[in-house]
């Protein structure tokens, strides 16, 4: 019972949605999930004073990139919501996330709600666009995120104890995210922990 609770907390904070899960129960393996709170949003946005912000012309891709950030920020919004219930119902997730990031979300909380267990608490991001293509017929962008899951704990729903976590995990690590712009919102198709600190 222990070890399947273990693994929930893997797939929890490791998404992505994850998406999307929580942690593994081996010593190095990564966490993840998060609600935006308002340090995350200030995080994921570029400042309204920046040059690129300011010029325009700096960075013509400023726009773009500014709409993938607020699309990952909401992403995460949408997944703490999720993961506070064990329950999508009531939340926009599948307006921001699809194919992995939404599948694996949907399969972490099933899990999850069969074992009694919610997520309390909120992660929070520093995340950057690394790339992105808006000429391409599906504009596309990768993201690196250094998300940080201290705070967002996964608790049994009844009791409220803490789901019993391996001392040794990586709590701030290095999440790689894809995303493509369908029409005229940005999704976020995929987001892989790295068993990566930062």
């Amino acid at each position: 019972m222990k070890d399947r609770a273990h693994y929930s907390a893997a797939r929890l904070r490791g998404i992505a949605a994850a998406s999307i899960a929580l942690c593994a129960a081996t010593a190095l393996t990564a966490c993840s999930s998060s609600d935006s709170d308002s340090k995350t949003s200030a995080q994921t946005s570029p400042p309204a004073s920046s040059p690129a912000a300011s010029t325009g012309s700096a960075d013509p891709e400023a726009a773009e990139k500014k709409a993938v950030l607020e699309a990952y920020s909401k992403m995460w919004d949408e997944q703490v919501k999720a993961y506070r219930k064990a329950d999508l119902t009531g939340t926009d997730l599948d307006e921001y996330a699809a194919a992995l990031a939404l599948s694996s979300t949907k399969r972490d909380l099933n899990d999850l709600r069969s074992k009694g267990i919610v997520a309390t608490g909120a992660p929070t991001h520093e995340v950057d666009v690394t790339q992105i293509d808006v000429a391409a017929k599906v504009p596309k962008a990768e993201l690196t995120d250094c998300l940080d899951t201290a705070e967002w704990t996964l608790v049994y729903s009844e009791s409220g104890k803490p789901v019993e976590m391996p001392e040794k995990r990586l709590t701030r690590y290095v999440n790689k995210i894809e995303a493509e712009k369908w029409g005229k919102q940005w999704k976020i198709l995929d987001v892989t922990p790295e068993q990566q600190a930062c």
